[in-house]
């Protein structure tokens, strides 16, 4: 990760895999760390950093002092790293590190009930992000709900070859983007399955949706 800093560079970020292991749920929950990851490197990579993951992040002690560490995050339970990130980082200093020798791995979690707990508290995080940053994501994830039904209802009722294009133009894009990606992150192994996993974005963002709107826990159990 080191190998990442310049002079300028103060905030690095890295990808923080999962451990990979039979069933379906290691299979989502590597999908969605993915997915996840996918969004805030491209970000980053475009000058509008917005997120890092704590399970492989780093920055400069000097930019933590500047900004007071997480104090301005002390009524929020978790995530306070990464809304730090989302506070101090900047296209200027802040850099990403896809080499896999900088993977971290983790244990994933090993139920439904603790994904769902996990998730819902990480999107309960996100409602503190810059505004902007919200509108860009909340715009993509919107129109990634709304894809395949508004497929559906184009096959049925509208031009059923025009929706048909517009899919195939999109599936296109997918797996021209996603294999390589998916290589560079060592997830290759989900590439077989991607339109799967992209149909069940949908009911993903419909489980968690409520997670935006609730309101996080102030004190621990």
């Amino acid at each position: 990760m080191q190998e990442s800093y310049t002079d300028d560079t103060e905030i690095v970020l890295g990808y923080g895999a999962f451990h990979k292991k039979k069933g379906m749920l290691n299979k989502l929950v590597r999908w969605e760390t993915f997915h996840t990851a996918l969004q805030y490197f491209s970000y980053a990579l475009a000058g509008k950093p917005y997120m890092g993951v704590g399970r492989n992040l780093s920055y400069k002690k000097t930019i933590f002092y500047r900004h007071k560490g997480f104090s301005a995050h002390n009524n929020i339970l978790s995530g306070d790293d990464d809304l730090f990130i989302n506070m101090a980082a900047t296209k200027k200093n802040t850099k990403i590190n896809i080499d896999k020798d900088a993977f971290t791995l983790s244990e994933p979690v090993k139920n439904w009930g603790q994904w769902i707990k996990q998730k819902t508290r990480h999107y309960s995080t996100g409602k503190h992000y810059k505004a902007a940053h919200k509108f860009l994501l909340g715009l993509y994830s919107i129109s990634h709900f709304l894809f395949y039904p508004l497929l559906a209802a184009s096959l049925l009722f509208y031009h059923w070859q025009l929706a048909l294009i517009v899919f195939g133009i999109r599936f296109l894009l997918q797996a021209i983007i996603l294999y390589p990606s998916m290589k560079k992150l060592d997830e290759k192994d989900l590439y077989p399955m991607f339109l799967f996993f992209d149909i069940w974005m949908f009911f993903y963002y419909f489980i968690f949706a409520f997670a935006v709107f609730k309101k996080p826990r102030q004190t621990w159990k």
